[in-house]
């Protein structure tokens, strides 16, 4: 079994008066932070408490670009042009670069968010798109991407640095894509069973659906997604579980790539 990994959240998605998830205990759990960038959820206020709490945890900094759908949270496809899209994605991340450099602090990697992460992941169009996005923010910056998709593929082919990710809260189809909301058993909210899939994915090297087919993918992070109320607790438990088996939890930017 590899002896390091990362653990990742999507934070900072509260908006305005509006609060959600709970921030402040899962960053003392995960090591990088994909911080909403404003599109699909955050707001500059939000964003630089975001990036204060990731410094003050020692959490690595990621930008957390989505569709511009507030109303959505996201999850609603949009189909764009390609040149736009490629342009969104560097917006979105050079803002929360401007306001990490405000704080003292860098931006190292880079996480699509809901319907845009899963279009990407099987449509090589939009997947390039996002990779062109990143690179033109910045040619350093790590794109994690979903295992075994057309984004991982761009990234390599774009000279980026990719570092392929799975979850610890949702289940997988067949496909390599995350198991649909809309059914039953999309979401893993038992801490116990989230650590025993994500100890089983990288002792595998592969996604294993719940049919027990096996996607061989080098997974080198898992997300938690931090708007879910049982976040705290998945991700504690599976931090423990995986210190417990020998496995160092590191922020992407301790990552060999």
């Amino acid at each position: 079994m590899q002896g390091q990994i990362n653990l990742n959240a999507d934070m900072g998605e509260s908006f305005g008066k509006w609060k959600i998830g709970n921030d402040a205990e899962l960053i003392r759990i995960i090591r990088s932070a994909n911080v909403a960038c404003g599109f699909h959820a955050g707001d500059a206020t939000v964003m630089t408490e975001t990036v204060r709490l990731a410094l003050e945890n020692g959490a690595s900094i990621g930008a957390h670009p989505g569709f511009n759908d507030i109303w959505g949270f996201g999850r609603r496809q949009i189909q764009m042009n390609a040149r736009d899209l490629e342009y969104m994605i560097t917006y979105q991340i050079g803002a929360l670069q401007a306001i990490a450099n405000a704080a003292g602090a860098k931006v190292s990697h880079v996480k699509p968010h809901g319907a845009l992460n899963n279009m990407a992941h099987h449509d090589a169009t939009i997947a390039e798109a996002v990779a062109r996005g990143i690179r033109a923010a910045d040619r350093e910056l790590i794109f994690v991407a979903n295992a075994c998709s057309e984004m991982v593929k761009a990234g390599h082919q774009l000279g980026l640095k990719v570092a392929e990710e799975a979850y610890v809260d949702r289940t997988y189809s067949d496909t390599g894509l995350m198991t649909s909301r809309s059914l039953p058993g999309a979401m893993i909210t038992d801490p116990a069973q989230a650590a025993r899939q994500v100890l089983s994915f990288i002792e595998e090297q592969a996604i294993i659906t719940p049919s027990g087919k096996r996607i061989h993918s080098a997974i080198r992070s898992f997300c938690t997604h931090g708007d879910e109320p049982t976040a705290v607790a998945v991700a504690s438990h599976v931090r423990k579980e995986l210190e417990r088996n020998g496995i160092a939890v590191l922020p992407l930017t301790e990552m060999r790539f």
